[in-house]
């Protein structure tokens, strides 16, 4: 089989990886998610026991349950394309606080499976179907979840014949949602749910969505021209966005009504106007064992995020944090929470300096950290990502105890080259953290896929334990990658290349496939094997492939990130060149007469925008889903960087690309899903039209029934396949 073919079907060697780790509050079981094997997409709920063989059991399988072939709703399946879940079977999964009981769903349809005792066996609850997105209550009573738009309560019980299967709240007109996230929360917010249990199960919070202002989009497929075209609500840069509200409503066990009767809703109101984007919603407990409702809301322009505390019961906000920024805030993972004694833990950055997490007002991570995210909290303990100083490419755990002081990086024992410091502190890491045990997953360029570790006493000093979740993926039909690592030009950009495992150095020089991202929150200098199986496999095509991750990209500071403040062309590209011409003056394999460049989304722009501006550098690009035109991408992402068009039209001049459809004198193909609703076809569409205008010929390769990330493994693979030959083929004239 070759090797596009086996990422394809593999998911990118994601299948048999297991994820979604849930901990009992003991910490001595852990559930997670996998198939059965490497190819197997109706992930299973499986529980690993953590003390003695460290055995492993499934416990819900689609196949037993007969839903192993989906038939999802369209919330469904527009909450995955958010995820960029592509997977099958359970997919997601939640537990009760006592770890007694789970919920998922398979084909629109509720599941419960209880996790202790004698009878396992996963049983269909009566809901209302579609189900979408259900969560259980704290204590394992009832599921709330969503369908048709109506937030929904059901008992897991079954005191009553139908379950008291009951609405919370439901649409009150024709573009009113409760429940779910909306676009541009889901999208570029990490924000993908849209209601929130209270601790103690008396309350549920739940957003209300209005999108009757948003720009309707339509997407349609003209491969089926019998299918009526998908209309969604898409509010791009400048336009209008959803109305947001934010509701209590009580659902105690003892809350029954009559037919027809609903709860009234507690509304939690603040400053929609100066602070419109509901960011995130959480619950913390007062010291007397009250909830209380703790949210954060951003201003339009990003800059500023204030923490608000509210009383369930009568709605009453009040301001606890603020954070400001003259560039933008960024939105960082894990935050708010709250330590056991009830301490704020935060994300902040002062003045000038870099970000740091703090509990209540002290920093718990040193300065020079780059700080990635709060993974958990457990008590009086402080998980959180981050990265070393002057090593963006790896990502490490840190381990906090606030009641000792003690902070140290945390380490994966018994394997790789023991006591080195690769194999200590090398590589990416996350992780799980409850009951005094660690679940950390650990991805390295010393060993092939992924390791998973379970550490029990994650909390002294010395750990009593380990044992290991078995990953069941396959292994790549691929050379070991070979990668050169180093730091690039004056601004020392991280930049890796990548060479055939066959050459060597007195050959003929290589042809160069420049292969960004190149944009924001995402990384591709990373210290794992498997970022680099792709490039890996271009480059026994005859490539030599360089990597570079340029201003703009996370990893190395916020002065980095917001670089690209009001300028997404200029500083992303000017790296790429920069990591390419010190690459030649450090290797003297590359052939800078043969320079081709490809990439997806942000890459996908950068690739075009490569070949548009620089055709003394680039000379032949692949562009896949490319963003073409600013203006038709989506509000809290474009504006973060750029502005509205109304109040920073310069800043969308520079940044786009149709206006310089008459420069192109290199060969271009763009690639694009028909399908896709997050960079819609529109932006391959207005490109080649421009370029036809122009007389400017190019390729263009529309991809039916794709969306924004292709799945189909035929699909995938022959797109690896078109991109080699088109590379190969356009550069042949070259030098």
């Amino acid at each position: 089989m070759s090797f596009p073919r086996q990422q394809a079907r593999t998911q990118r060697f994601t299948i048999g990886v297991p994820r979604a780790f849930q901990i009992s509050p003991d910490g001595r079981r852990v559930a997670f998610l996998r198939g059965r094997d490497g190819a197997d997409t109706a992930t299973c709920l499986w529980i690993h026991e953590a003390e003695g063989s460290g055995t492993a059991a499934v416990i819900a399988d689609p196949r037993t349950l007969g839903a192993d072939d989906e038939d999802l709703p369209p919330e469904e399946r527009a909450r995955r394309e958010r995820l960029r879940e592509s997977g099958g079977g359970i997919v997601s999964y939640t537990v009760d606080e006592a770890f007694t009981r789970a919920v998922f769903t398979l084909s629109g349809r509720l599941f419960y499976v209880d996790l202790v005792g004698d009878d396992t066996a996963p049983r269909e609850l009566p809901a209302t179907t579609p189900v979408v997105d259900p969560r259980i209550s704290p204590a394992g009573d009832r599921v709330a979840y969503v369908s048709g738009g109506a937030v929904r309560v059901i008992d897991v019980s079954g005191a009553e014949p139908d379950h008291g299967d009951r609405v919370v709240a439901e649409p009150d007109g024709p573009d009113v949602t409760w429940g779910l996230a909306e676009l541009v929360a889901a999208e570029e917010m990490g924000r993908y749910r849209g209601f929130w249990w209270a601790p103690d199960g008396s309350s549920l919070a739940a957003a209300r969505v209005d999108e009757s202002d948003v720009n309707t989009w339509y997407v349609s497929d003209p491969g089926r021209p019998g299918q009526e075209p998908a209309s969604l609500r898409y509010p791009p840069a400048g336009g209008t966005n959803a109305d947001v509200r934010l509701a209590v409503f009580p659902v105690g066990p003892a809350d029954r009504r009559g037919p027809g009767e609903r709860p009234e809703p507690v509304w939690v109101e603040w400053d929609r106007e100066a602070l419109p984007y509901l960011a995130t919603v959480g619950w913390t407990t007062g010291p007397d064992g009250t909830p209380t409702l703790v949210f954060t809301a951003q201003s339009r322009d990003q800059r500023a995020l204030e923490l608000f505390s509210a009383d369930p019961a009568t709605g009453l906000v009040a301001g606890v944090r603020t954070e400001t920024d003259d560039v933008w805030v960024e939105l960082m993972p894990g935050v708010p929470a709250h330590t056991r004694s009830g301490e704020l833990v935060w994300i902040g950055r002062e003045a000038g300096g870099e970000r740091r997490v703090y509990v209540g007002n002290r920093p718990v991570s040193p300065a020079d950290v780059y700080v990635r995210g709060v993974v958990d909290v457990d008590g009086d303990r402080v998980l959180y990502s981050g990265s070393p100083p002057e090593r963006p490419g790896d990502v490490s755990l840190w381990l906090v105890e606030l009641d000792t002081g003690l902070s140290a990086p945390v380490e994966v024992p018994g394997h790789g080259r023991t006591g080195s410091d690769a194999d200590a502190h090398g590589g990416l890491r996350s992780g799980r953290l409850r009951g005094d045990t660690l679940v950390v997953q650990h991805r390295s360029m010393e060993f092939t896929g992924v390791r998973t570790v379970v550490l029990r006493g994650a909390g002294t000093e010395t750990r009593r334990s380990h044992s290991e979740i078995e990953s069941l993926a396959e292994a790549p039909d691929l050379p070991e990658p070979r990668v050169e690592f180093w730091r690039a030009g004056e601004r020392r950009i991280p930049s890796a290349l990548v060479l055939p495992s066959w050459y060597r150095g007195e050959q003929h020089p290589l042809p160069v496939l420049v292969a960004p991202y190149g944009g924001p929150h995402a990384q591709r200098v990373l210290n794992a094997r498997g970022a680099y199986l792709t490039a890996q496999w271009y480059a026994e095509q005859g490539f030599a492939v360089l990597i570079a991750d340029g201003r703009g990209t996370p990893g190395l500071g916020v002065e980095w990130e917001q670089s690209v403040h009001l300028d997404l062309a200029g500083p992303v590209l000017e790296d790429q060149v920069a990591a390419l011409e010190d690459a030649a003056e450090r290797f003297d394999c590359l052939d800078l007469s043969r320079v081709g460049i490809h990439g997806w989304s942000f890459g996908g722009y950068l690739s075009a925008l490569a070949v548009l501006r620089r055709p003394d550098v680039f000379h032949a690009a692949v562009a896949g889903a490319p963003v073409i035109d600013w203006t038709l991408y989506d509000t809290h992402y474009t504006e973060r960087y750029l502005g509205t068009p109304e109040g920073e039209p310069g800043a969308y001049e520079r940044s786009s690309l149709l206006a310089e459809a008459a420069k192109l004198e290199r060969p271009l193909m763009m690639i694009h899903g028909l399908a896709d609703d997050n960079v819609a076809f529109a932006h391959t569409q207005r490109m080649s039209s421009a370029l036809m205008a122009a007389g400017r010929p190019h390729t263009v390769l529309p991809l039916s029934g794709v969306t924004h990330s292709p799945s189909d493994p035929t699909v995938a693979e022959n797109l690896m396949l078109l991109q080699v030959e088109f590379l190969k083929e356009s550069l042949r004239g070259e030098g």
